[in-house]
């Protein structure tokens, strides 16, 4: 394990931004038990207030990644100072994406069903570091050869194209396909060149006048959400707790 670590993490320079990833995923999981236990009125802890207004843990949060991003271009790529700065920066960040819903929203959404962005942020996140803390690289950087490296023309290109890849997916419905592409190449290529959902602007634009297109786009998209929906909603319903129910009007 330790020759792993020195080879893998700490040689290439990669050990902040693994305590970074540790930092934001321990933070996020300790603050969703902390707040779990608020909503249950069990524990000690108790909602943050100054006089009648309520502050929300996002506000500590941008404090803390500002202080951990300024402080890691301060300390430079080694030493103590720069370990310190990525653990601030990670809290930081966990607290910030804990509420990602609410500052999209502007609206205390945390416990609704559209507060499960938050929790899709943060898992989306927490993938893609671990992406670059393996050794991916965005664009397929890290898939080039040494001579297309050297011809910057080439190099342009084969990043330009799989911006292109991404951009299509997204446009296409499919932002995590999109996301996800900008780190490995193939799949914003795959996402690009499958059928597009029904409610995306690609389907809006293209499908308009290709009925057959447009009803098989429904189909794909209700199979895929009817396997997904479930599991998916389990994992969320166990990282971030269960949403209250929606008043009936």
């Amino acid at each position: 394990m330790g020759h792993w670590l020195d080879r893998n993490i700490i040689e290439p320079g990669k050990l902040p931004l693994l305590l970074a990833l540790a930092a934001f995923v321990l933070t996020f999981l300790v603050t969703r038990a902390i707040t779990r236990l608020i909503r249950a009125g069990k524990g000690p802890f108790g909602n943050v207030t100054s006089g009648e207004l309520h502050i929300h843990h996002v506000v500590p949060g941008v404090v803390l990644t500002v202080v951990g991003g300024f402080g890691a271009v301060a300390s430079g790529e080694e030493g103590a100072w720069s370990a310190i700065a990525a653990v601030v920066f990670g809290v930081g960040a966990g607290l910030v994406l804990d509420e990602f819903a609410l500052v999209l929203h502007l609206d205390d959404v945390y416990w609704t069903e559209a507060g499960r962005k938050s929790v899709e942020a943060v898992v989306l996140t927490a993938a893609l570091v671990g992406l670059l803390l393996a050794g991916f690289a965005p664009f397929g950087v890290n898939d080039l050869s040494q001579d297309e490296l050297q011809n910057r023309a080439g190099a342009a290109a084969s990043i330009g194209a799989n911006f292109l890849f991404a951009l299509i997916a997204l446009s296409k419905g499919k932002a995590r396909t999109a996301v996800f592409g900008v780190v490995i190449p193939v799949i914003a290529l795959i996402g690009s060149v499958r059928l597009a959902r029904p409610d995306s602007p690609w389907a809006r634009r293209f499908y308009r006048r290709r009925p057959r297109a447009r009803a098989r786009s429904f189909l794909r998209a209700y199979r895929h959400d009817r396997r997904w929906s479930g599991p998916r909603r389990t994992v969320e319903n166990w990282l971030g707790g269960r949403p209250d129910p929606t008043p009936r009007p």
